[in-house]
């Protein structure tokens, strides 16, 4: 049986700048299937390999895999999952194809419905799944014992019960990193890291207790959190590192934990001696006040950029985003705290919620200008399959656009009460051009001593991010 694991062609955000990630979500899938059964595996990265829907082509009549599954890692990525499975059965009518992620998970019936090209959807947490189904589907077994599945028999559609979550993430074996070992040169981040620096993904956890709203990520990991020991984090950092010279990692956690766990953390990779490698997590703006003690130790451990969530200064949008502990004033501290201690702060601001206005969206560039992080990125408020605010806005109608490449957070879906669609699109270019056009910032961000500051603004500084977004109207 030969798995195929792809990553398909595919363009990446441009606000974050130029870069190729690591496939992780496949990489770790092909490394728990390596590790669980005898199947053939290979992981083509068509990003890092720079190979366009043709070479794709060439390399499926080549390889001739039993099984293909793309990487599906977003609901703006979901058309060119499908059209990889669609190629694929061209190809080869007999090829099982499967697919997951976060938006097919939520959308697993409709998905089967109406693309008959795709055989199976594992619903969430995929590695025990993919294993159990590789194996029924090598040995002609059915599938209506595996669970976590929905597949296609007889012309019906079915689903099979949710499996349960992994409980000791520590058990699983390391990312299957060796099948793209050729490629590790090729993954890069030019805003984070320097140039030449190669960039790995490390999870430390996976899922949040929080339950936000518009978050797709807490319903797939149905709204719990589970932690990998910091002994098995560091081990997976210090791996990369001596075996591929990984130097700037990505923590792909979708909530930091801080406190005593980041702290271990930190004191862990410490110990080892890994203070030359530097790192990224996001965190929530609560939880970085409380482990303010924690911060300088953190920035010692190689820790140079920090996501935190600043959403909206407008207290009825936090309530319709139960963002419970964000407020003005601990997005102010929890910024200056990271500023005193050398971490780069990217701040990200929402617009978009119902009831959003002109004067409201322009109260919101007021605060970032207050709260002044390092870097800001401000998103359209986009309803995510699977999140609250997709259940709420496809019942009551206000979705305008349902082309699923434009759910990347910069393409206005829906209109407010009092914004139509377009208008939301035009504010949320005022909100990039008044924080990046602004050249007291712009000057001073050029000249700062944080290294991280003068390139991101180099390379994004008005050109890159406003030229972009002029192409959306």
């Amino acid at each position: 049986m030969k798995v195929l694991f792809v990553e398909p062609p595919k363009d990446f955000w441009f606000i974050l700048g130029q870069y190729i990630p690591p496939p992780f979500g496949v990489l770790a899938l092909a490394g728990y299937l390596e590790a669980n059964c005898g199947a053939e595996i290979e992981v083509l990265d068509c990003q890092a390999e720079g190979l366009d829907w043709d070479d794709l082509k060439r390399r499926l009549e080549s390889i001739q895999p039993d099984i293909l599954a793309p990487s599906g890692l977003s609901t703006s990525n979901a058309f060119v999952v499908l059209r990889a499975v669609q190629l694929a059965k061209k190809l080869n009518p007999g090829v099982r194809t499967v697919v997951g992620g976060q938006h097919f998970t939520a959308l697993a019936e409709e998905t089967l419905q109406g693309y008959p090209e795709v055989d199976v959807v594992v619903r969430g947490e995929g590695e025990e799944t993919i294993l159990e189904l590789v194996k029924e589907l090598e040995g002609g077994g059915p599938l209506s014992d595996v669970r976590g599945i929905s597949y296609r028999r007889g012309g019906e559609v079915f689903s099979n019960p949710d499996r349960p979550l992994i409980c000791d993430l520590d058990s699983l074996p390391e990312p299957g990193y060796h099948f793209v070992e050729g490629h590790m040169k090729d993954y890069y981040f030019s805003l984070m890291a320097e140039k030449g620096a190669p960039f790995a993904i490390v999870e430390g956890s996976r899922g949040c207790g929080h339950a936000c709203s518009y978050c797709s990520q807490s319903p797939f990991w149905r709204r719990n959190q589970r932690v990998k020991s910091p002994k098995r984090v560091v081990d997976e950092i210090e791996h990369l590192h001596e075996a591929y010279g990984s130097c700037f990692f990505w923590f792909t956690d979708d909530n930091f934990a801080l406190g005593d766990r980041a702290k271990a953390i930190g004191e862990e990779m410490i110990a080892r001696g890994l203070t030359d490698v530097t790192w990224f997590c996001q965190a929530r703006c609560d939880d970085i006040v409380r482990s303010r003690e924690y911060i300088p130790l953190l920035r010692r451990a190689g820790n140079t950029w920090m996501l935190v969530g600043l959403d909206t200064p407008s207290p009825e949008a936090l309530q319709s985003f139960r963002r419970d502990g964000l407020d003005r004033s601990t997005a102010k501290e929890s910024v200056d705290l990271l500023r005193k201690n050398g971490i780069f702060s990217q701040g990200t601001f929402i617009i978009g919620d119902r009831s959003d206005t002109h004067e409201s969206v322009a109260a919101l560039r007021e605060y970032a200008d207050w709260v002044d992080p390092d870097i800001a990125t401000f998103m359209a408020l986009t309803p995510f399959p699977g999140t609250d605010i997709f259940e709420e806005a496809r019942a009551r109608g206000w979705i305008e656009d349902w082309n699923w490449t434009n759910y990347d957070m910069v393409h206005a879906i829906m209109p407010t009460e009092h914004l139509s669609r377009a208008e939301v699109q035009e504010e949320l270019y005022r909100c990039y051009d008044g924080f990046f056009g602004s050249w007291p910032r712009r000057f001073k961000s050029l000249s700062s001593e944080n290294p991280y500051t003068r390139r991101t603004y180099q390379y994004l500084a008005r050109q890159a991010i406003l030229t972009g977004l002029r192409r959306l109207f």
